[in-house]
């Protein structure tokens, strides 16, 4: 596969597990790490922002990426209007460049205005949930910007969540006739719509869904084949960071979910993730360190 390549900095596929930290910029971040931002002229300094601090710090323990992002995903979520959306991300997305001006940037997002002015702003790479098939102006709008874009496997329902006192919420299994074949083949469509947008094969990265539309046993079993997933030809990002089905698996809140998050991290760069996408950057960045000695020795 060709690298990624922005500007001065690429993601050479293969070489190595490149790092993606998560920047919530909610109030309803499921695992509890949302950052609620004031509106940034009540802050004495852009430095100040919660956002920034953390991109920071996250980029100070090694992250390669960050991912901002300004409406939560998480079960039972209310969506945010586009305004809204722009109000949460734009000031922190601006300030974090200002201050780490070579910080590769990803907008989490599915609507294309959002991220239209995140692009404009400097962000490089587009993280859509929904695959492209949410908004139908996004695909163009990557084309146009000749930005990269992250097509996740989606199959959630906002009417299937199920609540667990401690575990929180999580959606509940879609039907699949097989779960493997069905992903690649819903994955391998959203493909087919970035390539009629003229998004070029080596701007896009998978994301197999993990969390969404799926089972705590289909999620596992989705890491254990994430092998299958890379062999469709493009890079793969994998994000299981704090998720249900780990609280599930091992019966805890999502403040202790760190380990869980650690083994599933291991398993999925050893079957071929090249991106993860993380809350807890440092630990995390020692497991993808510790793994890529283990599986990446040639």
């Amino acid at each position: 596969m060709h690298p990624l390549i922005f500007g001065k900095r690429s993601l050479t596929w293969g070489e190595r597990t490149y790092v993606m930290g998560i920047l919530n910029l909610t109030p309803d971040s499921f695992s509890g790490d949302g950052l609620l931002v004031p509106p940034p002229l009540s802050l004495p300094s852009k430095r100040e922002e919660p956002g920034v601090q953390e991109a920071g710090r996250f980029l100070a323990a090694g992250a390669d990426i960050l991912d901002i992002g300004g409406e939560s995903t998480r079960p039972g979520s209310q969506p945010v209007d586009t305004e809204e959306e722009l109000r949460r991300v734009l000031p922190t997305l601006r300030a974090i460049l200002a201050e780490f001006p070579d910080a590769l940037v990803s907008i989490d997002t599915y609507k294309g205005a959002v991220a239209e002015e995140a692009l404009k702003a400097g962000a490089s790479i587009v993280n859509d949930v929904w695959g492209l098939r949410a908004d139908p102006d996004l695909a163009r709008v990557v084309a146009r910007y000749d930005a990269a874009v992250v097509l996740m496997h989606n199959r959630s329902k906002p009417a299937n969540v199920e609540v667990r006192e401690r575990l929180g919420k999580a959606y509940l299994g879609a039907e699949y006739q097989n779960l493997l074949e069905d992903i690649k083949r819903e994955l391998l469509g959203s493909v087919d719509i970035a390539r009629s947008a003229g998004i070029p094969d080596e701007h896009v990265i998978l994301d197999p869904g993990i969390g969404f539309g799926k089972t705590v046993e289909q999620n596992l079993e989705l890491i254990n084949s994430l092998n299958e997933i890379r062999a469709l030809g493009f890079p793969v990002l994998l994000g299981p960071s704090r998720k249900s089905f780990i609280g599930y698996t091992l019966n805890l809140p999502p403040d202790q979910r760190q380990d869980g998050t650690a083994a599933c991290v291991a398993i999925g760069i050893a079957r071929g993730a090249d991106i993860i996408r993380v809350h807890d950057v440092e630990p995390m960045l020692r497991v993808a360190r510790m793994t890529d000695a283990i599986v990446r020795q040639n």
